[in-house]
């Protein structure tokens, strides 16, 4: 992993701070104080609220952090017990948790209090071998119930490089009062940045910088809504020596291209190859014709190798710099930087040119121009320079380096020439020292993510069908159909195909699952065949009722919401149907809905229905477009998919002769 200290702090429900209280039989004055005051009356859905959110760090002369955190949350409803537990991350390598006590106010008076016994220590990724970030957890779940207050402080250490750090005010949750504090040495100063927020002017008494917010609501689950990382108020904080201090360990940065260069700095020279490495490379693409096929080559080949991550010395920057290229050719294995690196080496021993891309995943709108701190990404791919005979839609043209073809060297479901949709349109650092600089990542367009659908069905008198699905599937609509394919077992992927064909068509018996991958191409084939009783319903021994929309759209958004508080975000793709339906001798058509046809700024439907020699043709089509689409639009959004939906309920209708 691409390690960012600020992407880590993200996994925490909170952070806080004050003096650490002495524990004593008694609570806290900071927790019985924040217990006595009132919320506001929430929504049902709202399980618990923020009372305390307070952090509070302290940066010694030498840079040295020391970081007091306080929380207190109260527990609504019996399905918010899980926020009463503390979590605190730490680096075993250049930090420590030293004070880590959490406390329990029952609504019967009765208090519980945590200290060590009760203190889990375990890996913030557990996925990965080795990792030096771990946290310290108390949770008291099983201690708490409706009306309980649980609070919690710790105080830790960390020597860490940078002199940056990012702060959330909040979480999905109300938060009552949030606070972050910066005490500097005198004559330190420090700046800062708001986002998802209007500029937050922080309090200063000398060199000491607080920033806070109150009452803050909740964020509610909608669909399609941005990252939550992109809706809660967040801080930037920059700090600085004073002018002529020494201070070795501390290091801010004051633009992206000072990121770049500190960041080919220490990575450069991982990139060195050796006889093996070079011999590999040459052996991969002794057959390759062109520039793009030599890269498609080399990537194929990258991405088999295992991803496993160790990373060492992540607070001295050891988690952005990748380890030796031949290191991990020898031993096939790496993390994304690893794996990016390697295949920086060998295009390098094929006269082709790449550089590192630092991104952040998760959120395409979470990094931002205005904060140059390189530990907000969590995630590197490669960006290599092509010529103009190479063509591909993730192209970009960089005003220093030319012509970039940007790829993903971890995601092994997408070949070169597509980009993971969580990638697209981000802003990333191009890691080329000078001429290195953030820039948006490509987006594709809808119709390159396209799915195409074909169904041949025949319809029995008694409303029973037997039909025949295909459907092919290019960019990242095959990149998703793919990646769910390799994740099951093969009787596990026909379950959840059977279970997708008996949404629209109940009780349907499916004969047939017949997937086929074509990875290089960027396609994907999936071949059904499926029977129904029942699926026409026979109504007076006349009249016989049918949906041609047999089955559903798979990436149907349904927005039924009367209100919205945040944008409507859309990723671009596009969508379309043919069915043929083969008619029951002795039924003739007798109403047929009316076709359909939409547009809006962020997309287009349309549905029509043709009769012809015993057939009945339905065919529908959905571009969506890649758009954010303001809260106060939603009642346009809204009405756009209630349209489609009763566009795809609307039956035909067949009469006896």
């Amino acid at each position: 992993m691409f390690y960012r200290l600020a992407a880590c702090a993200l996994l925490l429900s909170a952070l806080s701070a004050s003096a650490l209280a002495r524990v004593g039989d008694d609570a806290p004055a900071w927790l019985t104080q924040a217990a006595a005051g009132s919320a506001p009356a929430y929504a049902q859905d709202v399980t618990a609220v923020v009372l305390v959110n307070d952090k509070r760090m302290e940066i010694a002369p030498d840079g040295r952090v020391t970081t007091t955190t306080t929380y207190v949350v109260r527990v609504l409803r019996r399905e918010g017990r899980d926020y009463a537990s503390a979590r605190e991350l730490y680096l075993t390598d250049t930090g420590k948790v030293r004070e880590f006590h959490a406390w329990l106010l029952r609504p019967s008076g009765q208090m519980k209090k945590y200290g060590k016994d009760e203190t889990l220590d375990f890996a913030a990724e557990p996925n990965d071998i080795y990792n030096e970030y771990r946290y310290k957890a108390i949770l008291a779940k099983d201690d708490a119930e409706p009306g309980a207050v649980f609070g919690y402080q710790a105080v830790s250490e960390d020597r860490s490089i940078m002199s940056q750090e990012g702060w959330n005010f909040q979480s999905n949750l109300p938060t009552l009062v949030s606070r972050f504090t910066l005490a500097l040495p005198t004559g330190w100063r420090a700046s800062d940045v708001t986002f998802n927020h209007e500029k937050i002017t922080p309090t200063v008494s000398g060199s000491t910088y607080t920033w806070e917010l109150k009452n803050l609501p909740p964020i509610p689950e909608e669909p399609a809504s941005p990252a939550w990382t992109n809706i809660v108020p967040r801080l930037a904080v920059s700090y600085f020596p004073a002018e002529g201090a020494q201070a070795p360990n501390v290091r801010a940065f004051a633009n992206w291209t000072d990121v770049s260069r500190w960041v080919t700095e220490i990575s450069d020279a991982s990139a060195d190859s050796n006889d093996a490495l070079a011999t590999k490379a040459m052996q991969l693409t002794a057959t390759a014709k062109t520039e793009l096929e030599k890269i498609q080559a080399i990537a194929r080949f990258v991405q088999t190798i295992q991803y496993i991550s160790i990373d060492l010395n992540v607070g001295r920057g050891g988690g952005i710099r990748p380890r030796p290229a031949t290191q991990v050719l020898a031993k096939n294995y790496g993390d994304c930087k690893d794996k990016a690196n390697l295949m920086r080496a060998m295009l390098k021993a094929v006269g082709i040119k790449s550089y590192l891309v630092a991104i952040y995943l998760g959120d395409p709108n979470f990094v931002r121009e205005e904060w140059s701190y390189p530990y907000q990404f969590n995630h590197c791919i490669i960006a290599v320079k092509v010529s103009d005979e190479t063509k591909a839609p993730t192209i970009i043209t960089h005003p220093k380096l030319g012509r970039l073809l940007i790829f993903d060297s971890t995601d092994d479901s997408t070949p070169v020439g597509d980009l993971p949709d969580m990638e697209q349109g981000s802003l990333a650092l191009i890691v080329a020292g000078e001429d290195g600089s953030l820039v948006r990542m490509p987006t594709t367009p809808p119709e390159a993510n396209q799915l195409e659908r074909t169904a041949e069905v025949t319809l029995s008198g008694d409303g029973s069908i037997a039909a025949t699905l295909h459907e092919r599937f290019l960019g990242q609509s095959a990149s998703d159909a793919r990646r769910e394919f390799r994740g099951l077992s093969r009787p596990e992927y026909a379950g959840v195909i059977e279970h997708w064909i008996a949404r629209g068509a109940t009780g349907a018996k499916v004969s047939k699952v017949e997937p086929a991958d074509d990875r290089e191409a960027g396609r994907f084939a999936l071949d059904v065949d499926f029977s129904a009783a029942g699926y026409g319903q026979l109504m007076q021994g006349r009249l016989l009722v049918f949906k041609p929309a047999i089955v559903s759209r798979r990436e149907f958004l349904n927005f039924t919401g009367g209100a919205r508080k945040h944008p409507v975000v859309f990723e671009p793709h596009a969508f379309s149907e043919s069915v043929k339906v083969n008619l029951p001798a002795g039924f003739d058509v007798d109403e047929l809905p009316d076709p359909v046809k939409l547009d809006a700024p962020f997309g287009t439907y349309s549905a029509s229905y043709e009769v012809k020699d015993g057939q009945l043709r339905f065919t529908r089509s959905f571009v969506q477009r890649a758009a954010t689409i303001p809260a106060e639009q939603y009642a346009q959004v809204r009405g756009f998919f209630e349209r489609i939906r009763a566009a795809e309920q609307s039956p035909v209708v067949l009469a006896k002769k």
